[in-house]
């Protein structure tokens, strides 16, 4: 499948990355030389370079034959432009923009036709939803939902102290009192697809599939339950502090503050954000953050445009007990470092709104037959796939323990009408049935039929 991807900032690098090692001809275009050329250098690409909103360098870059555009500058306008010059060359493509400005992204829904595109995105509202799933459920890292939420996969940490501590993953539901799989383990860095006589040890990041009811009784059980958060305090008076404000103005029982250095941006957040409190200072200083509250805090979001400010209030707000803490990670080369650290959740806008879009490539491809989600997780290291089992699946009722399966594979949970299995070896899929199959990246899963050997 050819792509073009127009804007070569931090989302289309990491399109980039993830897009041509999964196989895609990909052609990068942008405005400036130095951000293709490093494109070139580090992956398989062709590079154009040009306005990607002009007729002639959408024709050098072959988009009368690609399959997809995916218009992702730093300019709302320039990105609607580049689709609706797209689809005018080519009416076959699929076009996704990314689009920031709120009034820019309700219109271009309603308009979506006019415009050409087939898919709109929000690094920051992606996000902004992300942290309020965070903040709604405490007590793990990162939650993901598959099968119409009917299954989840929630990812936590192996703590000190844990009773989970040097537990073999067979015995581990004789623990948590309910049926769970722990799929993927996150050590030392390496994802591992671990088998029953695994070990879990202080430090370990697990990520668990279960029935949503299933993970409340897990965290009871092992005594990790938090409240939910009633102070919620924001560093950061950005898009994404915007967003959330927003989402949580119905939730009484939460009290939101928000801390912004810029005056002005004070003054239009407190216009439009009349339940919030807006507290102008320096967002950066421990001293005032201090002195605001910070230890009473129930929970802290630092979510500034700057990483190193993020970690270090949050590394700030972990060494005075505040219960939950979430930092905004904006440059994803930083994230093998971030993982080293304790600072509870990491939410990164580019991340999320890259994984919805390497879905939609991949449902393009794979429609007869294949991934209807597809979840990028433990660092990217591994996927947790969502496949329908149809006709042409092998192996239908049989038990899985007598079905070779490839290593560094996992079935992690089985959906049949509205029963959610977590598979042991007796179980079998049947036609009609959803999967969820969890790979790393040493294997490659474009269909359910090639995890078998």
């Amino acid at each position: 499948m050819k792509i073009l991807i127009c804007g070569c900032g931090d989302i289309g690098e990491t399109l980039a990355r993830e897009l041509s090692a999964a196989g895609y001809d990909l052609t990068l275009m942008d405005s400036n030389p130095q951000v293709l050329e490093s494109g070139i250098n580090r992956y398989d690409v062709m590079a154009i370079q040009g306005n990607c909103a002009s007729m002639d360098a959408l024709q050098r870059a072959g988009v009368k034959k690609s399959k997809l555009l995916i218009a992702c500058t730093g300019s709302d306008e320039l990105n609607l432009l580049c689709c609706m010059t797209a689809r005018s060359l080519n009416p076959r493509i699929h076009t996704i923009a990314r689009i920031r400005d709120p009034e820019y992204l309700e219109q271009a829904y309603a308009m979506r036709d006019a415009f050409g595109i087939s898919l709109t995105f929000n690094p920051e509202q992606d996000a902004a939803t992300e942290l309020e799933r965070l903040i709604k459920y405490p007590g793990f890292l990162t939650r993901e939902s598959f099968m119409g939420g009917r299954a989840e996969l929630a990812e936590l940490r192996v703590e000190e102290g844990s009773r989970m501590c040097n537990v073999a993953l067979s015995h581990l539901d004789s623990i948590v009192r309910t049926r769970v799989l722990v799929c993927v383990v996150l050590r030392d860095g390496e994802a591992i697809i671990p088998d029953g006589q695994f070990v879990l040890r202080e430090g370990d990041r697990i990520f668990v599939t279960a029935a949503p009811d299933d993970l409340a009784i897990m965290l009871k059980s092992l005594d990790i339950v938090k409240h939910k958060a009633r102070r919620v305090m924001v560093v950061g008076g950005g898009a994404m502090s915007y967003y959330l404000a927003k989402k949580l103005k119905n939730s009484r029982s939460i009290d939101i503050t928000i801390f912004e250095s810029d005056a002005e941006r004070c003054l239009e957040l407190s216009e439009l954000l009349p339940r919030a409190a807006i507290v102008h200072g320096d967002d950066g200083s421990l001293t005032f953050l201090e002195k605001e509250g910070l230890a009473q805090a129930d929970a802290l979001l630092s979510l500034t445009d700057t990483d190193e400010q993020n970690v270090i209030v949050s590394l700030y707000a972990e060494s005075l007990g505040v219960p939950q803490v979430i930092t905004r990670l904006g440059r994803l080369d930083n994230s093998a470092f971030i993982d080293q650290l304790s600072i509870g959740s990491v939410v990164s806008p580019g991340k999320l709104c890259c994984n919805t879009i390497v879905r939609y490539v991949r449902a393009m491809k794979n429609r007869d037959g294949a991934a209807a989600a597809i979840h990028h997780i433990a660092d990217g290291q591994a996927e947790a796939i969502e496949f329908l089992v149809d006709p042409d699946t092998f192996h239908c009722n049989d038990p899985l323990k007598k079905i070779k399966i490839k290593k560094n594979v996992r079935i992690a949970c089985i959906a049949r009408g509205n029963e959610i299995i977590i598979p042991g070896g007796d179980d079998y899929f049947q036609e009609g049935d959803n999967v969820v199959v969890v790979v790393n990246g040493e294997s490659t899963v474009l269909e359910l039929n090639d995890i078998f050997e």
